[in-house]
Protein backbone atom coordinates (compact mmCIF):
# COMPACT_ATOMS: atom_id res chain seq x y z
CA UNK A 1 0.00 0.00 0.00
CA UNK A 2 1.41 3.71 -1.52
CA UNK A 3 1.38 6.39 1.22
CA UNK A 4 -0.97 8.80 0.05
CA UNK A 5 -4.74 8.79 -1.78
CA UNK A 6 -6.72 11.36 -2.90
CA UNK A 7 -10.50 11.51 -2.53
CA UNK A 8 -13.08 13.40 -4.80
CA UNK A 9 -16.73 14.18 -4.11
CA UNK A 10 -18.19 15.89 -7.17
CA UNK A 11 -21.41 18.16 -6.16
CA UNK A 12 -23.12 20.23 -8.58
CA UNK A 13 -21.86 23.76 -7.19
CA UNK A 14 -18.39 22.73 -5.87
CA UNK A 15 -15.79 19.49 -6.09
CA UNK A 16 -14.56 18.90 -2.86
CA UNK A 17 -10.69 17.12 -3.09
CA UNK A 18 -9.10 15.57 -0.03
CA UNK A 19 -5.51 14.64 0.26
CA UNK A 20 -4.89 11.64 2.48
CA UNK A 21 -2.76 9.20 4.08
CA UNK A 22 -4.19 5.55 3.06
CA UNK A 23 -4.29 4.94 7.40
CA UNK A 24 -7.17 7.19 7.01
CA UNK A 25 -5.36 10.62 8.36
CA UNK A 26 -6.92 13.23 6.59
CA UNK A 27 -4.21 15.77 5.70
CA UNK A 28 -5.57 18.75 3.55
CA UNK A 29 -9.12 19.06 1.96
CA UNK A 30 -9.73 21.70 -0.48
CA UNK A 31 -13.04 23.04 -2.99
CA UNK A 32 -12.59 23.80 -6.38
CA UNK A 33 -16.11 25.46 -8.51
CA UNK A 34 -17.98 22.73 -10.51
CA UNK A 35 -17.94 24.04 -14.08
CA UNK A 36 -20.75 22.40 -15.91
CA UNK A 37 -20.64 23.95 -18.86
CA UNK A 38 -20.47 22.15 -22.31
CA UNK A 39 -21.60 19.05 -20.38
CA UNK A 40 -19.27 18.92 -17.50
CA UNK A 41 -16.12 19.56 -20.30
CA UNK A 42 -14.20 20.69 -18.08
CA UNK A 43 -14.86 18.70 -14.70
CA UNK A 44 -12.22 15.99 -15.21
CA UNK A 45 -9.16 18.42 -16.29
CA UNK A 46 -9.94 20.39 -13.39
CA UNK A 47 -10.10 17.83 -11.04
CA UNK A 48 -6.57 16.87 -12.79
CA UNK A 49 -5.16 19.69 -12.25
CA UNK A 50 -5.81 20.51 -8.57
CA UNK A 51 -4.44 16.78 -7.98
CA UNK A 52 -1.11 17.90 -9.74
CA UNK A 53 -0.91 21.21 -8.12
CA UNK A 54 -1.37 19.77 -4.63
CA UNK A 55 1.46 16.99 -5.24
CA UNK A 56 3.73 19.74 -6.43
CA UNK A 57 2.93 22.10 -3.86
CA UNK A 58 3.79 18.87 -1.09
CA UNK A 59 6.34 17.76 -2.43
CA UNK A 60 4.26 14.24 -3.41
CA UNK A 61 6.13 12.08 -5.89
CA UNK A 62 3.46 10.46 -7.79
CA UNK A 63 5.35 7.18 -6.96
CA UNK A 64 3.56 7.78 -3.81
CA UNK A 65 -0.08 8.19 -4.62
CA UNK A 66 -2.14 4.72 -4.39
CA UNK A 67 -5.03 6.28 -6.07
CA UNK A 68 -8.13 8.58 -6.37
CA UNK A 69 -11.63 7.35 -5.35
CA UNK A 70 -14.67 9.97 -6.92
CA UNK A 71 -18.01 9.86 -5.79
CA UNK A 72 -20.77 11.47 -8.28
CA UNK A 73 -24.22 12.53 -7.90
CA UNK A 74 -25.52 9.98 -10.36
CA UNK A 75 -26.10 5.85 -10.49
CA UNK A 76 -22.48 4.43 -11.59
CA UNK A 77 -21.77 0.86 -12.66
CA UNK A 78 -18.76 -1.72 -11.12
CA UNK A 79 -16.67 -0.04 -13.92
CA UNK A 80 -16.78 3.53 -13.32
CA UNK A 81 -19.30 4.06 -15.79
CA UNK A 82 -21.64 7.01 -15.25
CA UNK A 83 -25.46 6.25 -16.43
CA UNK A 84 -25.99 10.14 -16.42
CA UNK A 85 -25.05 12.91 -14.17
CA UNK A 86 -28.23 15.75 -14.93
CA UNK A 87 -26.57 18.20 -12.46
CA UNK A 88 -23.23 18.11 -14.32
CA UNK A 89 -24.11 17.56 -17.67
CA UNK A 90 -22.96 14.01 -18.30
CA UNK A 91 -24.68 11.17 -20.65
CA UNK A 92 -23.10 7.90 -20.49
CA UNK A 93 -19.20 7.73 -20.07
CA UNK A 94 -16.42 5.69 -18.09
CA UNK A 95 -15.09 8.16 -15.60
CA UNK A 96 -12.39 5.71 -14.33
CA UNK A 97 -11.11 5.17 -17.38
CA UNK A 98 -11.19 9.26 -18.32
CA UNK A 99 -9.57 10.17 -15.16
CA UNK A 100 -7.18 7.58 -15.31
CA UNK A 101 -5.70 8.50 -18.75
CA UNK A 102 -5.41 12.28 -17.49
CA UNK A 103 -4.01 11.76 -14.07
CA UNK A 104 -1.88 8.47 -14.75
CA UNK A 105 -3.31 7.27 -11.15
CA UNK A 106 -5.87 4.00 -10.43
CA UNK A 107 -9.54 5.80 -10.41
CA UNK A 108 -12.28 4.18 -8.74
CA UNK A 109 -15.94 5.88 -8.88
CA UNK A 110 -19.16 5.11 -6.76
CA UNK A 111 -22.67 7.42 -6.41
CA UNK A 112 -21.83 9.97 -3.60
CA UNK A 113 -24.30 8.63 -1.47
CA UNK A 114 -23.14 5.23 -1.99
CA UNK A 115 -19.47 6.54 -1.13
CA UNK A 116 -20.29 8.77 2.10
CA UNK A 117 -21.80 5.40 3.58
CA UNK A 118 -18.46 3.58 3.04
CA UNK A 119 -16.77 6.48 4.74
CA UNK A 120 -18.96 6.54 7.87
CA UNK A 121 -18.51 3.13 8.11
CA UNK A 122 -14.63 3.50 7.55
CA UNK A 123 -14.25 6.59 9.95
CA UNK A 124 -17.14 7.69 10.81
CA UNK A 125 -20.85 7.11 12.87
CA UNK A 126 -20.66 3.36 11.17
CA UNK A 127 -17.26 2.28 12.34
CA UNK A 128 -17.16 -1.17 13.85
CA UNK A 129 -19.45 -2.81 11.71
CA UNK A 130 -19.43 -4.19 8.03
CA UNK A 131 -23.39 -4.06 7.11
CA UNK A 132 -24.87 -0.77 7.36
CA UNK A 133 -27.76 1.65 5.87
CA UNK A 134 -26.75 4.98 5.68
CA UNK A 135 -29.64 7.24 5.49
CA UNK A 136 -29.35 11.30 4.06
CA UNK A 137 -32.00 13.52 5.57
CA UNK A 138 -31.65 16.47 3.30
CA UNK A 139 -33.72 18.21 0.35
CA UNK A 140 -34.29 13.98 -0.11
CA UNK A 141 -33.61 10.56 1.14
CA UNK A 142 -30.25 9.48 0.49
CA UNK A 143 -29.13 6.21 1.29
CA UNK A 144 -26.06 3.99 0.61
CA UNK A 145 -25.80 -0.06 1.27
CA UNK A 146 -22.44 -1.39 2.43
CA UNK A 147 -22.57 -5.14 2.95
CA UNK A 148 -19.42 -7.26 4.08
CA UNK A 149 -17.73 -3.23 3.82
CA UNK A 150 -18.53 -3.59 0.17
CA UNK A 151 -20.76 -0.94 -1.57
CA UNK A 152 -23.65 -2.27 -3.20
CA UNK A 153 -24.74 -0.46 -6.47
CA UNK A 154 -26.83 -2.72 -8.35
CA UNK A 155 -27.15 -3.44 -11.84
CA UNK A 156 -28.18 0.39 -12.87
CA UNK A 157 -26.26 1.49 -9.90
CA UNK A 158 -29.22 2.35 -8.39
CA UNK A 159 -29.21 0.53 -5.11
CA UNK A 160 -30.03 2.48 -2.05
CA UNK A 161 -32.33 4.68 -3.75
CA UNK A 162 -34.52 4.88 -0.25
CA UNK A 163 -35.72 7.36 -0.60
CA UNK A 164 -38.16 6.22 -3.40
CA UNK A 165 -39.80 3.78 -1.95
CA UNK A 166 -43.10 4.12 -2.01
CA UNK A 167 -44.61 4.33 1.41
CA UNK A 168 -47.86 5.95 0.69
CA UNK A 169 -50.70 5.44 -1.38
CA UNK A 170 -53.35 8.20 -2.91
CA UNK A 171 -50.52 11.40 -2.81
CA UNK A 172 -51.70 13.93 -5.25
CA UNK A 173 -48.51 15.95 -5.23
CA UNK A 174 -45.34 14.41 -7.66
CA UNK A 175 -42.04 13.70 -6.27
CA UNK A 176 -39.03 15.14 -8.22
CA UNK A 177 -38.34 10.94 -9.50
CA UNK A 178 -42.07 11.20 -11.13
CA UNK A 179 -43.83 9.13 -8.76
CA UNK A 180 -46.11 9.59 -5.87
CA UNK A 181 -45.86 8.83 -2.45
CA UNK A 182 -42.42 8.24 -2.17
CA UNK A 183 -40.50 8.35 1.71
CA UNK A 184 -38.77 11.16 0.46
CA UNK A 185 -42.11 13.49 0.09
CA UNK A 186 -42.80 13.26 3.89
CA UNK A 187 -39.44 12.12 5.98
CA UNK A 188 -37.03 14.70 4.11
CA UNK A 189 -36.22 17.79 5.59
CA UNK A 190 -38.26 19.61 2.63
CA UNK A 191 -40.78 16.58 3.58
CA UNK A 192 -41.72 17.55 6.47
CA UNK A 193 -42.05 20.95 6.14
CA UNK A 194 -44.64 20.93 3.38
CA UNK A 195 -46.63 18.14 5.42
CA UNK A 196 -46.82 20.68 8.09
CA UNK A 197 -47.83 23.13 5.61
CA UNK A 198 -50.45 21.54 4.76
CA UNK A 199 -51.73 19.87 8.20
CA UNK A 200 -51.63 23.92 9.07
CA UNK A 201 -53.78 25.23 5.74
CA UNK A 202 -56.54 22.46 7.14
CA UNK A 203 -56.65 22.64 10.59
CA UNK A 204 -56.96 25.43 13.21
CA UNK A 205 -54.64 24.17 15.74
CA UNK A 206 -52.77 26.60 18.03
CA UNK A 207 -49.13 26.62 17.48
CA UNK A 208 -46.04 28.75 17.21
CA UNK A 209 -45.44 27.17 14.06
CA UNK A 210 -48.54 29.50 12.50
CA UNK A 211 -46.35 32.77 13.78
CA UNK A 212 -43.08 31.31 12.12
CA UNK A 213 -40.96 33.72 9.40
CA UNK A 214 -40.19 30.26 7.50
CA UNK A 215 -41.23 27.35 8.31
CA UNK A 216 -38.47 25.12 8.21
CA UNK A 217 -37.05 21.31 9.55
CA UNK A 218 -35.35 23.12 12.16
CA UNK A 219 -38.40 25.43 13.13
CA UNK A 220 -40.55 21.98 13.28
CA UNK A 221 -38.13 20.03 15.76
CA UNK A 222 -36.99 23.30 17.79
CA UNK A 223 -40.74 23.84 17.96
CA UNK A 224 -41.44 20.12 19.03
CA UNK A 225 -38.42 20.36 21.73
CA UNK A 226 -40.72 23.24 23.01
CA UNK A 227 -43.50 21.30 23.87
CA UNK A 228 -45.75 22.72 20.50
CA UNK A 229 -48.46 20.01 20.14
CA UNK A 230 -48.70 20.79 16.32
CA UNK A 231 -44.92 20.34 16.16
CA UNK A 232 -44.86 16.88 18.35
CA UNK A 233 -47.86 15.36 15.85
CA UNK A 234 -45.39 16.38 12.75
CA UNK A 235 -42.42 14.90 13.85
CA UNK A 236 -43.81 11.84 14.99
CA UNK A 237 -45.53 11.35 11.89
CA UNK A 238 -42.15 11.49 9.89
CA UNK A 239 -40.62 9.33 12.45
CA UNK A 240 -43.51 6.79 11.92
CA UNK A 241 -43.36 6.92 8.51
CA UNK A 242 -39.22 6.76 8.34
CA UNK A 243 -39.11 3.61 10.52
CA UNK A 244 -41.98 2.30 8.52
CA UNK A 245 -39.52 2.41 4.96
CA UNK A 246 -36.55 1.09 6.91
CA UNK A 247 -38.13 -1.63 8.41
CA UNK A 248 -38.59 -2.57 4.60
CA UNK A 249 -34.91 -2.00 3.68
CA UNK A 250 -34.12 -3.96 6.76
CA UNK A 251 -36.18 -6.93 5.36
CA UNK A 252 -33.96 -6.78 2.61
CA UNK A 253 -30.27 -6.40 3.46
CA UNK A 254 -30.46 -6.95 7.24
CA UNK A 255 -27.94 -3.95 7.84
CA UNK A 256 -26.11 -4.16 11.59
CA UNK A 257 -26.67 0.02 11.98
CA UNK A 258 -28.49 2.27 10.53
CA UNK A 259 -26.02 5.48 10.44
CA UNK A 260 -28.63 8.73 10.24
CA UNK A 261 -26.95 11.94 8.19
CA UNK A 262 -27.90 14.72 6.66
CA UNK A 263 -28.89 18.35 7.89
CA UNK A 264 -32.40 16.84 9.22
CA UNK A 265 -29.91 14.66 11.71
CA UNK A 266 -28.93 17.96 13.96
CA UNK A 267 -31.82 16.92 15.62
CA UNK A 268 -29.63 14.61 17.19
CA UNK A 269 -31.43 11.87 19.96
CA UNK A 270 -34.74 13.74 19.74
CA UNK A 271 -35.23 12.43 15.93
CA UNK A 272 -33.60 8.83 16.73
CA UNK A 273 -35.26 8.03 19.98
CA UNK A 274 -38.94 8.19 18.12
CA UNK A 275 -36.98 6.71 14.87
CA UNK A 276 -36.28 3.68 16.94
CA UNK A 277 -39.62 3.10 18.68
CA UNK A 278 -41.64 3.17 15.41
CA UNK A 279 -38.44 0.67 14.22
CA UNK A 280 -39.26 -2.08 16.77
CA UNK A 281 -43.09 -2.04 16.18
CA UNK A 282 -42.65 -2.13 12.67
CA UNK A 283 -39.56 -4.51 12.00
CA UNK A 284 -39.22 -8.32 11.04
CA UNK A 285 -38.78 -10.13 14.46
CA UNK A 286 -35.30 -10.98 13.12
CA UNK A 287 -34.08 -7.26 12.18
CA UNK A 288 -35.17 -5.61 15.35
CA UNK A 289 -31.67 -5.66 16.89
CA UNK A 290 -30.56 -3.23 13.95
CA UNK A 291 -28.71 -0.30 15.95
CA UNK A 292 -29.22 3.36 14.90
CA UNK A 293 -26.00 6.07 15.18
CA UNK A 294 -25.82 9.61 13.94
CA UNK A 295 -23.38 9.81 11.83
CA UNK A 296 -20.31 11.62 12.65
CA UNK A 297 -18.63 12.87 9.33
CA UNK A 298 -20.52 15.63 7.86
CA UNK A 299 -19.86 16.79 4.17
CA UNK A 300 -16.75 14.81 4.37
CA UNK A 301 -18.29 11.52 4.29
CA UNK A 302 -18.00 11.45 1.27
CA UNK A 303 -13.89 12.04 0.04
CA UNK A 304 -13.46 9.70 3.33
CA UNK A 305 -15.53 7.18 1.82
CA UNK A 306 -14.02 7.78 -2.04
CA UNK A 307 -10.26 7.10 -0.51
CA UNK A 308 -11.62 3.73 1.27
CA UNK A 309 -12.71 2.77 -2.20
CA UNK A 310 -8.95 2.66 -3.74
CA UNK A 311 -7.49 1.21 -0.56
CA UNK A 312 -9.74 -1.86 -0.61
Amino acid sequence: MKKYAFGVDIGGTTIKIGLFETSGNLIEKWEIPTRTQENGTYILNDIAEAIAAKLAEKNISEKEIEGIGVGVPGPVGDDGTVYKCVNLGWSVFNVAIELERKTGFKVKVGNDANVAALGEMWQGGGKGYKNLVMVTLGTGVGGGVIINEKIISGSDGAAGEIGHLRVKERETETCGCGNHGCLEQYASATGIARVTKKYLEEHDDETVLRNTPELTAKAIFDAAKLGDEVAIKMVDETAKILAKGLSLVACVVNPQVFVIGGGMSKAGDFLIEQVQKYYQEYAFHACKNTFFKLADLGNDAGIYGCVRMIIK
